[in-house]
């Protein structure tokens, strides 16, 4: 072999063979530049190709709110429990228990831990299950960008939004998008949903120790939930409890000594979440539907969630009123065993007359047993407690008598048993009946309104003139939709709710200023105040004509309907007390709507048909009636009549006897006295119209009224005048000399199936 053959025989033999050719040390470290290099390109492209995306709806979505006047939690509602609050909510030092739990280097790197990203990658590739060691920013990423699918892609996709979210999101807004998108148990997502179930405070009253453990939590929250956990799973929440502050010394976030004196904060057993029982339901379909009628919102803006409700509902008053309707009502009825008990529903409002705020609400059994709202409904009749709007439309168009006589409290008027109604002369083919058909002869205006008789209040709605008895009824506060201009209107007829007649005398209690029903008293979304609109607030009646109704309603109490249930209640401490008590065809509904000056509550009591089937008035034939039809409460809880002076005036009185001021006094500006008497004799008609005091709202007949008047024995013909006094007032029915104080029991004995309206 010559040395070219030996030589070569060499270089054959140092050259790698097989396999060993493809794996040079060159060719590897090339390979591995070459891989950095297609990483870092493939990584530009993804930063480039990836957007920040929208935030996910489930991340998003939130309950609504409720709460009582004094911030306690009335109800959540809402597919997903969680209530967004701001950082600044947050106290600094629990916040940090959160970095100090997840990322140490969280207010200093840059969104991600490349380590802990590849760490996760590698094990979800090679199939080692779920890894953990992301970032705050990335697992905020993944809470509110992205899903909790454990893939490649979605790692990669949060990696890039996470730096992206970095440089665009201040560490502030990512620290509270965490700890607002973060599920701890208890069906709780967010900080301040899980305050109030593990502690049941808000996220703002947290102490370190509290934040220390909802931050631990967030590691295994169901293996965490001290309520749930097994006695190696609440050792294992103690020990992340002590990392989580041990970390914060580090962090210099709080001393060591500090640190020694900590206790554990055990969690507070798990309660039922705040919802729709008992009267809790009505309390907040009335605060969504006032919220979304002022703030002009539909059912899925609002159902978007996100919004705190303060309602103005005080939760002394609301007890105190389900109390006395319990008492005086409910626990007197088997509605299981006795049909008519069945169909009794109670309503009621109580309103403050200054603010108009709603400070109590009883709007039936509850949401589950009953939906309508009997607080807010208004299919059934006022009956008499419309009068004093007609007794307000008078003084406050200085309206006069068939005879110009001016109304007011002294005022007399003939109260004869359905007595033609009479208009300049004329009948307008009204003549209703009294209660129980009872004549009382000549009576003063006050009397009248004692004792409720309909046909003194007809006749004052012809002289008033019905449109301007309308009017003033819309002004005062009645929905104008049920407002037609008729004579039978005078007794009530129209259909109205307690909240309309509590706004209505509330009115009349704040001296003719207007008073506007509110159950909500403040409305936030995210921590942000939403402002509402302002309820309009002007005069809308004289304030001596508001005052001389307050006046002459003191007498129905004092001296009328009302005396028994309300001015001799042995819970009475002295208040100076207003009211009317209404009861409707057959009984189909009865009320008291009172006030005191610092209190107004409007009862009402409706027959509802629990189920479908026959009613009866009276000796009037029977007619078929469906479930949740018209029908008469007489017999209810093993009595007789339900009328206004009974169960409403008995649950008026102990609701209010218990929640208003005794002390507080009326500031009336009339001089009209609670009981006016009439003078012996009444003033005789003048033989000429006097122009100057004719009503504003009528002209005058053109005929002067007859000289002689008609005597309360005489039926009125259609010459007479019907509606002014006679020379002399006879007594009421059965008496042997005048008086004018209430007859004997009139209220008493069984009904006699007219149906007239009853006081």
């Amino acid at each position: 072999m010559g040395r070219a053959d030996a030589r070569n025989a060499r270089k054959r033999a140092a050259r790698p063979s097989g396999i060993r050719r493809f794996f040079t040390w060159k060719k590897l470290l090339g390979a591995f530049f070459g891989l950095v290099l297609l990483i870092m390109g493939a990584f530009v492209v993804l930063y480039m190709v990836i957007d920040v995306p929208e935030g996910n709806s489930d991340a998003t979505m939130q309950s609504n709110v409720y709460k009582y006047s004094d911030g306690t939690t009335l109800a959540r509602v809402g597919d997903v429990n969680r209530e967004i609050v701001d950082l600044s909510d947050v106290p600094k030092e629990v916040q940090h228990t959160f970095v100090a739990a997840e990322n140490k280097t969280f207010y200093k790197d840059k969104g991600v831990d490349l380590k802990g990203t590849a760490r996760g990658v590698l094990n979800t590739v090679t199939g080692k299950g779920k890894q953990g060691g992301s970032t705050i920013t990335q697992q905020y990423v993944k809470n509110y960008y992205l899903t909790q699918d454990q893939t490649v892609t979605r790692k990669l996709k949060e990696l890039v939004i996470s730096l992206k979210v970095d440089r665009k999101k201040s560490k502030d807004e990512i620290l509270a998008g965490y700890i607002n998108t973060s599920f701890y148990g208890r069906s709780s997502w967010g900080i301040q949903a899980a305050a109030q179930a593990y502690y049941h405070v808000d996220a703002s009253k947290l102490t370190v120790e509290q934040g220390a453990y909802l931050a631990a939590l967030l590691q295994a929250p169901n293996q965490y939930d001290w309520a749930l956990a097994s006695d190696t799973g609440k050792e294992l929440a103690k020990q992340r409890w002590n990392y989580v502050l041990d970390n914060m010394v580090d962090m210099h976030w709080i001393s060591a000594s500090d640190r020694q004196g900590m206790k554990f904060p055990v969690p507070k057993q798990p309660k039922a979440a705040a919802g729709l029982q008992g009267q809790e339901g009505y309390l907040y379909e009335a605060a969504k539907e006032e919220v979304k009628k002022e703030l002009n919102l539909t059912d899925e803006q609002f159902g978007a969630g996100g919004y705190t409700v303060t309602l103005n509902i005080d939760r002394k008053k609301q007890k105190q009123l389900e109390k006395s309707v319990a008492q005086q009502l409910t626990d007197k009825l088997h509605p299981k065993s006795d049909k008519t008990d069945a169909a009794v529903q109670a309503g009621a409002v109580s309103v403050d007359p200054k603010t108009g705020r709603i400070l109590a609400m009883y709007g039936g059994r509850g949401v589950s047993e009953h939906w309508t709202n009997n607080a807010t409904r208004t299919d059934y009749q006022p009956a008499s407690t419309f009068k004093p709007v007609i007794l307000a439309a008078a003084l406050e168009n200085n309206a006069k008598t068939q005879n110009y006589q001016s109304i007011k409290a002294s005022t007399v008027y003939d109260g004869t048993n359905r007595r033609p109604v009479v208009a300049d002369g004329k009948k307008v083919g009204f003549a209703p009946p009294n209660e129980d058909d009872h004549s009382y002869g000549d009576v003063t205006v006050q009397t009248a309104m004692n004792k409720s008789i309909n046909s003194v209040f007809a006749q004052m709605g012809a002289d008033v003139g019905m449109e301007q008895v309308m009017e003033t009824a819309n002004k005062l506060g009645m929905d104008d939709g049920d407002l037609k201009p008729y004579a039978a209107q005078t007794l009530g007829t129209m259909g109205a709710s307690p909240l309309e007649m509590a706004g209505v005398y509330a009115t009349l209690d704040n001296h003719g200023k207007q008073v506007t029903p509110r159950i909500v008293k403040s409305v936030t979304k995210q921590g942000e105040d939403i402002p509402l609109p302002k309820p309009a607030a002007e005069q809308v009646i004289s304030r001596g004509a508001a005052d001389s109704v307050t006046s002459v309603l003191t007498g129905v109490v004092d001296d009328g309907t009302a005396r028994e249930s309300v001015r001799n209640n042995p819970a009475r401490a002295g208040q100076k007390v207003a009211g009317k008590t209404g009861t409707s065809d057959c009984n189909r509904s009865a009320w008291f709507t009172g006030y005191t000056p610092d209190l107004v509550t409007s009862v009402g009591l409706f027959g509802e048909a629990a189920e479908a089937g026959t009613t009866q008035c009276g000796t009037d034939k029977p007619v078929k009636v469906g479930k949740g039809g018209h029908v008469s409460m007489q017999g209810a809880a093993g009595g007789g009549r339900v009328d206004g002076g009974s169960f409403p005036a008995r649950i008026w009185a102990a609701y209010t006897f218990n929640a208003s001021s005794a002390s507080a006094k009326f500031d009336l500006d009339t001089d009209m006295g609670a009981a006016v008497q009439p003078t012996t004799t009444a003033p005789a008609p003048p033989t000429t119209p006097p122009t100057s005091s004719a009503p504003p709202s009528r002209t005058p007949s053109s005929t002067p009224p007859p000289s002689t008047p008609t005597t309360p024995s005489q039926t009125p013909t259609s010459e007479s005048p019907s509606g002014g006094p006679s020379d002399t007032p006879a007594p009421p029915t059965g008496s042997g000399s005048p008086t004018w104080g209430i007859p004997e029991n009139p209220a008493e004995g069984l009904d006699d199936g007219r149906g007239d309206n009853r006081p």
